[in-house]
């Protein structure tokens, strides 16, 4: 077990394929840090290998609204609150890299297409201790952020897609309401 492990992610509304990829780098280290990608506008730059990533329909919520789903799907797991943080990470900004990432860290990553072998061949560039805890296949990565937006937007059935936590947030931020674009004032 390392002492300390570092995993990222968008988590454009943290889902059940997320808590399961978090949970499974926490199992790896006594404490974790999570950072969040595209946390803000300026942070966010194209990436030839995933060009969808910067786009701001894929990016609708914020930083605080992302953070505060990531703390509640972990807490609800189970896992005390001592025992990770949740940081902005600028993956898109590979020079500010190194000044926020732990160096004593263990970077964990899954890799599914050529962003997350981009994501490691960064990581390994900078000197940081990387981690694959498991490369597939695209189509077996399984759930991903749009098809909950989409699930959300369309007034479908989300629930199932999300940790009970992160349900009672998308419905306490009425985002069914802003994704649709219903909301009185779209926010």
């Amino acid at each position: 077990m390392h002492a300390s492990g570092f995993i990222h992610g968008r988590f454009q509304v943290v889902h059940n394929d997320h808590l399961k990829y978090l949970l499974a780098g926490k199992a790896l280290c006594k404490h974790l840090t999570v950072g969040i990608t595209n946390p803000d506008a300026e942070s966010t730059r194209d990436e030839a290998s995933d060009p969808h990533r910067s786009d701001a329909r894929n990016n609708p919520l914020t930083y605080g609204e992302r953070e505060a789903m990531i703390r509640a799907a972990l807490t609800e797991a189970g896992v005390p609150e001592t025992d990770f943080d949740v940081v902005p990470f600028p993956i898109c900004r590979p020079e500010q890299i190194a000044t926020v990432a732990p160096k004593d860290a263990v970077y964990y990553l899954t890799i599914y297409d050529d962003w997350g072998r981009e994501k490691l061949k960064r990581f390994k560039s900078l000197g940081l201790t990387t981690h694959v805890m498991w490369e597939r296949p695209l189509s077996e990565k399984g759930l991903t952020g749009n098809q909950v937006r989409e699930a959300i937007r369309s007034a479908r059935d989300y629930r199932s897609l999300v940790p009970p936590a992160v349900a009672e947030l998308v419905k306490k931020w009425k985002l069914q309401e802003r994704f649709s674009g219903t909301s009185p004032s779209g926010s």
